[in-house]
């Protein structure tokens, strides 16, 4: 099959991604659909074009796997962002990180705003940078505004590491990785991570790679 081209019509793109079946193959950065704002959802799919593009996010995600997942990351500039976490971590990291089970959920058209000013810092990954992670600081708590795949309202207040997901999802709808938030001098492999910073909060980290937390 000829490959259709990137500025094809964004239903012919997502119908051709699903032809291919299982789960979707993810850009890495460097890709520009990474690098650009993605285009507001106003029904380009017909609902079952959307339904079954959903659920290949979703599956793409788990396979990944990952807590969340953009359509720009599947090579699609349409405002439509899936999450889900079962939190799979020990209670102490958990509650220092503020990471709490997340259903699975669509996002479309999302934006979100600080709400306070407190401010979170831990190691972040991305699945469009595969094998490394940095520390991000992030508005601890944020108000989600948007809409579900069935055109329903979203306008709720979000904390802890649901917040974090929001972000790093929406922000992808904004043509934003999470490099562009991040401490670059933390900048560590996963193995690294998961030899040296596995602690709960970064603070090791910052001091043995000398970089400062807010």
């Amino acid at each position: 099959m000829t490959p259709v081209s990137d500025h094809a019509p964004l239903a012919e793109r997502v119908a051709e991604l699903l032809a291919a079946g299982g789960p979707l193959p993810i850009v890495a950065a460097g890709h520009p659909v990474l690098r650009h704002p993605a285009e507001p959802y106003d029904g380009q799919l017909s609902p079952e074009l959307l339904t079954r593009f959903v659920a290949a996010l979703r599956d793409t995600m788990h396979a990944a796997p990952g807590v969340g997942l953009a359509a720009p990351q599947v090579g699609v500039g349409l405002r439509i962002a899936v999450i889900e976490d079962p939190a799979p971590v020990p209670e102490e990291i958990a509650v220092v990180r503020g990471r709490v089970p997340q259903p699975f959920r669509v996002l479309v058209n999302p934006s979100y705003e600080p709400e306070g000013a407190e401010r979170a810092s831990f190691f972040e990954g991305c699945l469009s940078v595969p094998g490394w992670q940095a520390v991000v600081t992030r508005p601890a708590r944020v108000r989600l505004r948007g809409q579900d795949e069935h055109g329903r309202e979203l306008d709720e207040v979000v904390a802890g590491w649901p917040a974090r997901i929001v972000q790093h999802e929406t922000d992808h709808l904004n043509g934003t990785l999470y490099l562009d938030r991040a401490e670059l001098r933390s900048l560590s492999t996963n193995e690294a991570v998961a030899a040296r910073w596995a602690q709960p909060a970064p603070e090791a980290a910052a001091e043995a790679l000398g970089f400062e937390l807010p």
